[in-house]
């Protein structure tokens, strides 16, 4: 039923629809239905997550107890963490919510836990290759990375990975075995 085109007086019955008081009172009615269909977009908060501005995107993380939620960072940055604030919560202390906090601040990246790269129990990095790991945003994402993961892990390091497209790269090899006999 579409409230905004709703026309009261056509659901009544023929007998009903020529009664003034009738006529009246769903032309009242049929004005409060269009009210109401205006607002309904308004309570749809979740829902509508990409169109709401970052006040709200605040009041949201702090609604939902995400302390790790930073306020101070970019727009599109406030929506994925929202977005993710219930999966974050159920994964909590894990190294796939590490994971996602990576993606949400840098976009691409990976955890990497102590035993992978022969570092000491416990300690874990971070490899990414966006450049923006290395200013601001490196400060706010090992807050929220302190918020998300086990206390008994520590981050050692953010590792910033560059990758160089080389296209005429040749490698050689020769093997030469030989054998000198003496008489």
């Amino acid at each position: 039923m579409d409230l905004q085109n709703l026309n009261m007086l056509k659901l009544q019955t023929k007998f009903m629809r020529q009664d003034k008081s009738v006529v009246g009172y769903s032309a009242a009615v049929e004005e409060q239905f269009k009210k109401i269909s205006n607002e309904t977009d308004k309570a749809m908060i979740y829902a509508r997550i990409n169109e709401l501005p970052g006040e709200v995107l605040d009041i949201l993380a702090w609604q939902f107890g995400a302390d790790w939620y930073d306020a101070s960072v970019d727009i599109e940055v406030k929506r994925e963490a929202i977005k993710d604030v219930l999966y974050l919560a159920k994964i909590r202390g894990t190294p796939a919510a590490v994971q996602r906090i990576v993606e949400i601040y840098f976009g691409d990246g990976r955890v990497e836990e102590w035993f992978e790269y022969g570092g000491n129990p416990g300690y874990f990095r971070v490899l990414t290759s966006n450049p923006e790991a290395t200013n601001e945003k490196a400060q706010q994402f090992t807050k929220a990375v302190e918020s998300v993961k086990r206390k008994s892990q520590w981050l050692e390091a953010v590792v910033l990975e560059e990758t160089i497209s080389i296209d005429d790269l040749y490698f050689g090899g020769v093997l030469h075995i030989g054998e000198y006999i003496t008489i």
